[in-house]
């Protein structure tokens, strides 16, 4: 009877531990290259508007330095800062034979992107999760020989303004989900970056190319709801850097190095500049002091650092690929080589803590809260966040859950959290399991000295052949 209680006792005990199913989560992050944080004030956006009272709003985020569109992008997918995960520029280059490789190129160089850091399709296929991503920088590239199991990249010359295209592509990305059974998939827009550069933050082009965003967002919210992803897909709509206007006509003294007395070309080995508000050098052997010293001070709008001396929030030193000489403008100014080659009224690579640099964020699904706005944090968190999420255990990262879990609601249901549950349980029962089993030596003690005792107090040997008799029979 005391054996019998005990099981029942297990047994309850057991599924009162048991965990619990919880819904599946699942992520689409989707980047709007160059939306800067403020572009949704001096235009009507009803849905990103309907987005942050379904969910989670920022105020902004803080990209990482170099502010330009790989580095930040590649930030979003390892939760690392530039110098950690060295995808350093939009550009491949070589500093022995000179050569450099424009945007789209170096897409396709794969020891560019693949130098030690795994971004999240790779650490959630490696869990088990099935991952894809479209257009988004990185995706053509192999990770220690792996890739996203379902990828598409831009072809060359794309245009990043066609709607039509964009509703194509909104289109194919549900698909994965629902027909493929994706767990995560990252999608990149080329804009509103192409119109801020051409026209300027300020321009009627860019509140109009705002406008096309979020009719897109509404689009694709509207698939989730009529693909059945509703109550299983999270969305984080966000971005790589903001937008600045750049100043010319005789309104400012433009940066030009060649200019600059003291400093000549002849003294650089090879060098990025040319190519917006930063750039790198690097100098000939024993010319390094020379051309900083020519170039510190030469301009009171551009910002000259050794390698070593960078400011530490920049996180942009400790790294080999970048050049011993860095070089950035403030807002308003671009640096020029030999001479002005730039002509776009508005650019980003400025730096992170400038205003004007602070991308926007938005977020919405099963996880995260409603009609929440939330103050800024640095873009390193939001892959954390995503891990979180999907329950899945995240690489060694510059960021941290508790930057954002306030964003989150408490039943949010992750695969992570149901393993704890698990081991929890099973933890919970191999104690219960340990304790009835001291229970049963105990009982099952007392019973023997019990029986012991009595047999002493009768004296009888008249037992003795008809036990031995049994255990005979039994045997």
């Amino acid at each position: 009877m005391m054996w019998t209680k005990c099981l029942c006792l297990l047994w309850a005990l057991s599924a009162l531990c048991a965990p619990v199913n919880k819904q599946r989560q699942r992520m689409l992050l989707i980047s709007f290259d160059g939306f800067r944080w403020d572009y949704d004030r001096d235009v009507d956006t009803p849905n990103l508007d309907q987005m942050a009272m379904d969910g989670v709003k920022a105020q902004y985020i803080t990209p990482p330095y170099l502010t330009i569109t790989s580095p930040t992008h590649f930030t979003l997918l390892t939760g690392l800062y530039v110098e950690n995960h060295g995808v350093i520029h939009n550009m491949w280059f070589n500093t022995t034979t000179t050569e450099k490789k424009p945007y789209y190129q170096t897409l396709f160089v794969n020891e560019w992107w693949d130098n030690g850091s795994l971004p999240i399709w790779i650490t959630a296929q490696r869990q088990g999760l099935k991952a894809g991503s479209l257009h988004f920088p990185g995706t053509s590239s192999s990770y220690q020989g792996e890739v996203a199991m379902v990828r598409e990249v831009e072809p060359i010359l794309y245009n990043y303004k066609n709607e039509t295209a964009w509703r194509e592509n909104s289109d194919k990305v549900m698909g994965w989900f629902r027909d493929q059974d994706l767990d995560f998939v990252s999608m990149y827009f080329g804009e509103p970056d192409g119109t801020g550069h051409r026209y300027g933050p300020d321009s009627p082009e860019r509140q109009e190319m705002v406008k096309q965003v979020d009719r897109t967002v509404g689009y694709i919210r509207h698939l989730a709801e009529t693909h059945g992803l509703t109550n299983s897909l999270n969305i984080i709509v966000t971005a790589d850097h903001g937008m600045s206007n750049v100043y010319r006509n005789g309104l400012v003294e433009e940066i030009t190095l060649s200019a600059i007395p003291g400093f000549s070309f002849r003294d650089i080995a090879f060098h990025l500049v040319d190519f917006g508000p930063s750039g790198m050098l690097l100098p000939k052997p024993g010319k390094l002091e020379t051309v900083y010293s020519a170039l510190k001070g030469a301009h009171p709008h551009l910002h000259v650092y050794k390698k070593e001396d960078m400011p530490e929030h920049l996180h942009f030193a400790k790294n080999d690929r970048i050049l011993p000489i860095i070089l950035w403008a403030d807002p308003g100014y671009v640096i020029n080589g030999y001479f002005p080659v730039q002509f776009h009224k508005g650019e980003h690579g400025f730096d992170n803590q400038e205003m004007d640099m602070k991308p926007f964020f938005r977020a919405a699904g099963p996880a995260f809260r409603k009609n929440l706005e939330v103050g800024p944090f640095e873009s390193v968190n939001i892959y954390p966040l995503m891990c979180h999420i999907l329950g899945i255990e995240p690489e060694v990262n510059d960021g941290h859950l508790n930057a954002t879990r306030n964003m989150l609601v408490t039943s949010t249901g992750t695969r992570g959290e149901n393993r704890s549950i698990l081991q929890n349980t099973l933890t919970g029962i191999a104690a219960v399991a340990g304790f009835l089993a001291v229970v049963f030596v105990v009982v099952t003690s007392r019973q023997i000295l019990k029986r012991k005792r009595k047999d002493k107090r009768s004296g009888s040997v008249q037992h003795l052949p008809e036990e031995e008799n049994t255990k005979q029979t039994g045997f």
